[in-house]
């Protein structure tokens, strides 16, 4: 029983993989090994309700997918079981679904490297792009302290006027009773 690839199934392998790539955000390489294929369908089921899609490939194939589209920088010191896990959503999804999957489940997956907006990291970078608040949090963080201080003034300006209201309205008060 030959269960090698035909050249056909290789380049059809490479295509699907450098279709999935270019549009991704965010890359993540892992070694799956020790799992066991019913753990990694069921980490990609539950990668895939948070819009990150996990596939597994060959190094050779996933080397000539990265050539191709000009990030081979990232499959450079493949070696092992490697897994792609991939978003085209958000660059930080990969890596913090895949650390808290790791985490809560108990898993041996490890993080090799991946790309983010396409700039390379290494695994230590991964990880702590895992624990960044996710694109929409750190927006809402800079608008937040974007608006904090203009509220603030608001509030100062209003006690301000407030109290020129009240002094004015004193004002007016004691001359009719002058008068």
């Amino acid at each position: 029983m030959n269960l090698a690839l035909s050249r056909e199934s290789k380049e059809k392998i490479v295509q699907n993989l450098i279709e999935k790539l270019k549009d991704a955000k965010g890359i993540v390489l892992t070694d799956y090994k020790g799992m066991t294929v019913f753990q990694i369908n069921k980490l990609r089921d539950d990668l895939k309700d948070q819009s990150v899609e996990l596939k597994v490939a060959k190094n050779t194939l996933l080397e000539k997918a990265a050539k191709e589209l000009d990030i081979e920088e990232m499959t450079k010191n493949l070696a092992g079981c490697t897994a792609i896990a991939f978003s085209s959503e958000d660059g930080v999804s990969p890596a913090k679904w895949l650390k808290e999957y790791v985490k809560k489940n108990k898993l041996p997956l490890e993080i090799k490297s991946g790309l983010v907006e396409g700039k390379l990291f290494e695994k230590n970078e991964i990880l702590e792009i895992a624990d960044l608040p996710s694109k929409d949090v750190l927006i809402a963080q800079a608008i937040g302290g974007i608006k904090a201080p203009i509220n603030s003034l608001v509030f100062v300006l209003q006690g301000t006027l407030r109290g020129l209201v009240y002094t004015l309205e004193a004002i007016r008060e004691k001359k009719e009773k002058a008068s």
